[in-house]
């Protein structure tokens, strides 16, 4: 396990090192000017000795060798990922007064998920081609079938027009949580439903359930004990890319309820052509999901006995 820990390490600074470059090249060679479009936001016109003063303070006038260099010096040994443009502030500054606020949508939302998504995959799965199976499946399939965004314009129509229940839009308290959270859960859960049903249905077709009825077996240990167990190796992958992807911010779903997170502040430096800020969150969910993905393949060895014996023999 620890030279697997290691090699993923490993692996995580080659692909941030190989996603810096990329990033960088990109943004480097679009044609907008980010100072540009800041003087022009001013409404000052092109005023040349602005545009060269804050050329000047951003290092935006530099050749790109120099420009990477030291920005890759910067966030190695200070974690300086540049200046904001938009925000005239450090880029690691933004995302760390952003992060708190995606970090707790993330988790009421996947927490929200897997109260949902796993009681009805699993009822799906074990009233398989029965009224419930159906009507379960019916409405995961529309809820896949929703874009987020759609969904959440219903809830604001009925919850925040319609009843006054919830406020439309914000981040500063409780009740602005809510309609974001159901509609990052709803949409998520209809996937799980339909995934846990799928890798359920295949493990119940399988020798060993025979074998445990004929022993005698319950019917509910069978479910929680055995079966459940075996298929959480195929749904364990897409859980933690799921949270990953939560974690990097949900831009559409952060949009429509003005949710103060990092999706939303990638979506304004999109716009405002904030190529340090949009390098920081390109970093920052490269990060996320290399260290995903490593704790994913940690788990497996917890849960299934056969890969822990695998990784003590390399």
């Amino acid at each position: 396990v620890r030279k697997m820990i290691l090699q993923r390490l490993i692996s995580l600074i080659v692909i941030l090192f190989g996603l810096s470059i990329l990033t960088f090249s990109l943004t480097y060679l679009l044609p907008s000017d980010p100072i540009e479009e800041l003087v022009s936001s001013m409404g000052v016109g092109h005023d040349e000795e602005m545009i060269a003063r804050l050329e000047e303070k951003f290092g935006t006038n530099r050749p790109f060798l120099e420009q990477y260099a030291d920005w890759v010096t910067g966030v190695v040994t200070r974690g300086d990922f540049g200046l904001s443009v938009k925000y005239n502030k450090p880029v690691k500054e933004v995302i760390a007064q952003k992060l708190p606020y995606t970090v707790k949508l993330a988790c009421t939302s996947f927490l929200l998920m897997i109260l949902v998504a796993f009681p009805l995959g699993i009822a799906s799965a074990v009233y398989k081609d029965r009224i419930a199976d159906y009507i379960i499946r019916f409405l995961s399939f529309i809820g896949v079938s929703m874009p987020s965004f759609w969904f959440g314009m219903i809830l604001i129509w009925i919850l925040a027009v319609n009843l006054k229940l919830l406020p439309v839009s914000g981040s500063s308290s409780w009740e602005h949580i809510i309609m974001p959270t159901l509609t990052l859960a709803f949409g998520m859960s209809c996937s799980y439903i339909r995934r846990i049903r799928a890798v359920m249905v295949e493990q119940l077709s399988e020798e060993y359930i025979n074998g445990c009825k004929s022993r005698g077996v319950g019917k509910v240990r069978i479910i929680f004990c055995h079966v459940l167990p075996n298929s959480m190796l195929a749904v364990i992958t897409m859980l933690g890319m799921s949270f990953g992807g939560l974690l990097g911010g949900t831009m559409i779903v952060e949009t429509v309820f003005s949710w103060n997170g990092i999706g939303q502040v990638c979506m304004s430096a999109i716009t405002a052509r904030d190529y340090s800020l949009i390098q920081g969150y390109v970093m920052w969910m490269g990060f996320i999901y290399v260290i995903v993905n490593l704790l994913v393949d940690i788990s497996y060895a917890f849960i299934d006995p056969r890969i822990r014996r695998g990784m003590m023999k390399q």
